[in-house]
């Protein structure tokens, strides 16, 4: 059994002897190069190679007669590290530096006590850095290394630098610890770290640490060249834009939710609209008013009582009787709802608006409102000021103010149609979105003509319509034509999706019980017949918990 034992072992180590001497030849070794090579009998490689190939690390080209490295080998390499998230975001920042430098730039991660590389984008030079993907460095005399460790946890980083065999391998590598550790409390007030000739006599290198949006450190950056391009000067002041195209990475790194799976969206009490949309929360009610754009009329949606199960009035069950009224009718659609408080709507239109109150007769018509401009979005802002955007004469929309008198004073204006606005009470700035280029829009009234694009969403995932903000600073928007409705960050990045079963959400509200509720609206006119077979709560409303 030991004999054996032994011969097993023996043969795997020659496998592995051949596999990398492979992959260490660009361009391929024949079955005779490495016989020669190992000084091992040809039908013994060949065996070894025959079954290397039928596992698909590596793979024979019949033109040059040689071995290379096949596909399952990169495969295990992305595995191993887990993080194609990291290289996908990494990407663009790469081809960036190298073209800002002209010199090779590098990500890199870490592994136990040293650094990983995982991509490289090759200088424009002849002459520059080529450290092999997947080459192994000591994180103490590497730009990326130090860069890693200068973020790390004081426990983490100290208990690792304590662990180090701080060897020389040039006449500069830093070789006593407490010298590392001041290097590294530079690095870290500085955000970058260097490579002063450390690692590679006569090779410079700046790099920066990568930290996603929960404080884990996922990697490094990093540019290096010639010392005699790359001079100390130069250095310091590509530091800071290495750094900054590192926290680019991280940004992108946020952890995005999975879809929600465990909270489904329930389709609430109540008729469906041929095209749902404005969801407004009022809490002082307990009520969400919304509007049925197209057979015009104001509805509101009262949450029934919490049931004997426990579950939450947005958890009940979809069919719960008298939870949806209609409050008031229209003769135009109705482009926008404001909620001034309970039980005090006002309905808008495109020429008129109408204000609604439970004890008055009809819907009073407000004396004030602009002539001549049709109406494309309203909200309400702080202290019950009127916020409007108008159609233009180009066809484009104009922002503003509603005064007195029906005057709008316009702070903003676009070539392109708005179909939301919203006021975000956080940060007091107007939001909007405009479906025909996928843009959400920020504006701030200290700031007029200054527009800001939150973000953009590609055609193909939909066309955004509505808006909402969570209490933590997310933005969440409805994708017509996408079957979902999304959650931006407040830097613009992706941060959650979930799935709806209807095609056309059209607008999004966030209130219920504590805020934790997500109401969508939906259209049912411009689903086809067809669809509507899988779709048969288009033009419901629909509630999600967040």
């Amino acid at each position: 059994m030991a004999s054996s034992s032994a011969e097993g072992t023996a043969a795997l180590d020659k496998a592995l002897d051949l596999l990398e001497a492979v992959g260490s030849a660009p361009d391929g070794l024949s079955q005779a190069a490495l016989a020669q090579r190992f000084g091992l009998p040809r039908t013994t490689v060949y065996r070894l190679l025959a079954t290397l190939v039928a596992r698909g690390l590596l793979r024979r080209d019949p033109l040059r007669r040689v071995y290379c490295l096949g596909m399952r080998c990169f495969e295990m390499a992305r595995q191993a590290y887990a993080m194609p998230d990291l290289a996908a975001a990494a990407a663009l920042e790469l081809r960036a530096l190298r073209d800002l430098t002209g010199e090779t730039s590098y990500l890199a991660a870490l592994d136990g006590r040293e650094v990983v590389s995982l991509e490289r984008c090759d200088g424009a030079h002849s002459e520059r850095s080529s450290s092999a993907l997947g080459q192994r460095k000591p994180v103490h005399c590497t730009s990326q290394g130090k860069a890693i460790l200068s973020v790390l946890p004081d426990a983490e980083r100290d208990a690792l630098v304590r662990g180090l065999a701080l060897k020389a391998l040039t006449p500069r590598t830093i070789t006593d610890r407490r010298r590392l550790q001041a290097e590294l409390r530079v690095t870290a007030a500085r955000g970058y770290a260097i490579d002063d000739e450390e690692i590679v006599p006569g090779v410079r290198c700046v790099g920066a640490p990568i930290v996603d949006g929960h404080g884990q450190v996922r990697g490094a950056l990093s540019v290096a060249g010639p010392a005699w391009r790359l001079t100390p000067e130069r250095l310091e002041l590509l530091g800071p834009e290495v750094a900054e195209a590192a926290r680019r990475v991280g940004a992108q790194l946020r952890r995005v939710r999975a879809p929600v799976a465990d909270t489904e969206a329930r389709a609430l009490a109540g008729p469906w609209a041929f095209h749902g949309a404005h969801p407004h929360w009022c809490a002082e009610a307990g009520v969400l008013y919304w509007a049925d754009v197209l057979a015009p009329a104001l509805r509101a949606w009262t949450a029934p009582p919490p049931s004997p199960t426990g579950l939450s009035p947005e958890a009940a069950p979809a069919d719960a009787p008298g939870t949806d009224r209609a409050v008031a009718d229209d003769e135009a659609p109705i482009v926008g709802v404001l909620v001034h408080g309970r039980e005090d709507v006002s309905i808008v239109g495109a020429a008129r608006a109408l204000r609604w109150r439970p004890r008055a007769a009809a819907p009073e018509p407000w004396s004030a409102w602009p002539a001549g401009q049709p109406v494309r979005a309203a909200c309400l802002g702080a202290e019950g000021c009127v916020w409007l955007a108008v159609e233009t004469a180009e066809g484009g929309s104009a922002v503003g103010r509603l005064g007195e008198g029906g005057t709008l004073g316009v702070l903003w204006r676009f070539a392109e149609p708005l179909q939301c606005l919203r006021w975000r009470g956080q940060d007091g700035a107007l939001l909007a979105t405009v479906p025909d280029t996928g843009a959400i829009l920020r504006m701030h009234p200290d700031s007029p003509g200054v527009v800001r694009r939150l973000v953009t969403v590609p055609k193909g995932s939909g066309r955004v319509s509505g808006l909402a903000f969570d209490a933590d600073g997310g933005v969440w928007t409805a994708l017509r034509d996408g079957w979902s409705v999304v959650r931006f960050l407040p830097d613009g990045s992706l941060d959650r999706v979930a799935g709806l079963p209807v095609p056309c959400p059209t607008d999004v509200a966030i209130g219920g019980t504590e805020g934790r509720t997500l109401f969508v609206t939906t259209a049912r006119q411009p689903v086809a017949l067809d669809m509507l077979a899988n779709a048969p709560l288009s033009g419901r409303l629909f509630a999600l918990a967040l």
